[in-house]
């Protein structure tokens, strides 16, 4: 006897369609914005403001995406592309190393 998860499919019927996401990502084409300094990493202008940027948002070329405060001069970081934002990948209030990767753009 043949269990049924190894059991062919019934004639006539090939097998089922893998489930696929309908978004399929292409790795090559995410951008990544890199801190071009060390800093404490900001995400909104001031602590009770709603972040500049949320993963899934768009952005276009020259967005503001966050603050980098660096010898107590704050530095905007923008965007160097038109994208989705997919992933954010520091946190409020973390310290960044130089090139250290703070955003990914699709």
């Amino acid at each position: 006897m043949v269990p049924a998860h190894y059991a062919p499919h019934p004639p006539g019927q090939g097998a089922p369609e893998p489930e696929t996401d309908e978004r399929v990502v292409d790795f090559n084409l995410i951008t990544e914005v890199t801190s071009p300094m060390v800093g404490v990493f900001y995400a909104a202008p001031s602590p009770d403001a709603e972040p500049y940027v949320r993963v899934g948002d768009r952005v276009k070329k020259g967005d503001v995406l966050c603050i980098i405060e660096a010898m107590k001069v704050m530095n905007e970081i923008v965007s160097e592309t038109d994208g989705e934002v997919v992933d954010i990948c520091v946190q409020n209030g973390q310290v960044v190393e130089y090139s250290q990767v703070l955003f990914k753009i699709f």
